[in-house]
């Protein structure tokens, strides 16, 4: 994951309009108002328990499917909603979290690279190079990239092969001894956690005959399980119930994405219309939203009515509505769900979209308020960037338009395109001013390199 530290956070969204990332990147990102709160709210006792509460990392959905989470710098704790999707828990995802957030306490990043230097000193093949290829494998969701990296790990000279991986070992065992420390701190049970080990546990049990145990940078998941049992079972809190509040968010969070990333007829299979409860509700209205049904709008407002104070409903509402060719009529709902939580950036977000998109000149200032609102809590939003250019635009501001471009493409990734947008809209920027000296910190921008 180190090669995605230089990288800007882009994001393609579920519950904001879309962003295409940069293919070439091959790191798919999601963004969600709701589930973005949820993982908040796992995370926050957790980091204060470990000494992070403030500099508490951000954390970012990876549109993969499978179970799996990483860090690649202090700041950040990347997690794949595929973590959320097959967790039966709040406190599954707890555990992950936790245990993530024992790779930064514990300097894991800083220290891996010296192992990795110590085992290419052993080996005629350096490993740091293939190292860093798994993590954009991992990163990218890619198989092949993964295996690519595998490779060339696994080509190098046998000692320092064994050396590295011993020592990613050795951080992955303290990682999990943290993370049971954390739990215990914030009075919460390990079962989650353990939950996890027997998940993997029971995926390897297939392969674990033909895996050199010595050859795998994480210990065998039945191995972790038993190192583990013993110590999370000692915890006083370890028979404490799931918090119902939080299991029922996850349940929503749960259904919302399964909703968004499957197709509507493998929603209505796991939601059946027998399903009466509020997340298969939530499913089967989401699904019609994504098919176009004319039921769709039916659906979400028999949401709203039941939980009238929900912000969520409300955004949902004003997406189909937006994403249906009606933006005039899903500035309303925007506006509801801003009122219910009106620092949401997101919400914001999706508020000057729709402003933007109903093609009235009056409203254009607001837009150009409420997007730059939001940007200044969410930065990395390369929609909020576009639609404020549009804004500008539209008002005759072409400068101001070509600087939030080039914003918007430097979100993105998309460096070069960013610089052209940038010396266009300084030709047009009162030199020394603060548009101009940003429009200036995008030209003479260097994209920093990976230290081998």
């Amino acid at each position: 994951m180190a090669t995605l530290c230089a990288m800007a956070i882009a994001l393609p969204l579920l519950s904001v309009p879309s962003d295409a990332q940069s293919r070439k990147r091959g790191l798919s990102l999601v963004r969600d108002a709701e589930v973005e709160s949820l993982l908040r709210d796992y995370a926050t006792p957790i980091f204060r328990a470990s000494g992070l509460g403030n500099s508490q990392p951000q954390i970012i959905l990876v549109n993969d499917k499978a179970f799996n989470a990483f860090v690649p710098d202090s700041r950040r704790i990347f997690i794949n909603i595929g973590v959320i999707m097959d967790a039966e828990t709040p406190g599954e995802v707890i555990g992950v979290l936790a245990h993530e957030t024992g790779h930064i306490t514990g300097r894991h990043l800083v220290r891996i690279r010296s192992a990795a230097a110590k085992a290419q000193i052993m080996s005629v093949i350096g490993v740091i190079a293939g190292a860093g290829a798994v993590a954009a494998g991992a990163a990218s969701g890619s198989r092949g990239a993964t295996s690519g990296g595998l490779a060339t790990v696994l080509g190098s000279g046998s000692i320092g092969k064994r050396s590295f991986l011993a020592y990613q070992r050795g951080e992955e065992a303290a990682a999990d001894i943290a993370a049971l420390r954390y739990l215990k701190a914030t009075k919460q049970s390990a079962r989650g956690m353990l939950k996890n080990f027997e998940r993997m546990a029971e995926q390897q049990v297939f392969s674990a005959k033909y895996v050199d145990p010595y050859a795998v940078s994480h210990p065998m998941a039945r191995d972790r399980y038993r190192s583990l049992e013993e110590k999370a079972k000692q915890s006083p809190y370890f028979d404490k119930p799931e918090d119902y509040v939080l299991q029922y968010r996850h349940d929503m969070a749960k259904a919302k994405l399964y909703a968004f990333t499957s197709h509507p007829n493998a929603v209505t299979r796991r939601y059946p219309r027998s399903d009466k409860s509020l997340p298969a509700e939530y499913a089967r209205a989401i699904a019609a939203m994504k098919s176009r049904s004319r039921n769709a709008l039916k659906q979400i407002d028999a949401l709203i009515r039941k939980h009238p104070s929900n912000p969520y409903f409300h955004e949902l509402k004003g997406q189909a509505l937006l994403e249906g060719g009606n933006p005039k009529a899903a500035i309303a709902p925007f506006r509801r769900a801003l009122s219910i939580k009106p620092k949401e950036p997101q919400f914001q977000i999706w508020l000057g979209y729709a402003l933007v998109g109903s093609n009235n000149p009056a409203v254009l200032t607001e837009a150009e308020r409420i997007l730059k609102n939001a940007i200044q809590r969410d930065p990395n939003s390369g929609v909020a960037h576009s639609q404020l250019a549009i804004a500008h635009a539209r008002q005759g501001e072409r400068a101001e338009a070509d600087l939030a471009t080039a914003k918007g493409l430097m979100v993105r990734g998309d460096f070069t395109a960013a610089k052209r947008y940038a010396a266009r809209a300084q030709k047009n920027l009162k030199r020394g001013s603060p548009a101009w000296l940003q429009a200036d910190d995008i030209v003479s921008y260097t994209p920093p390199r990976l230290k081998k």
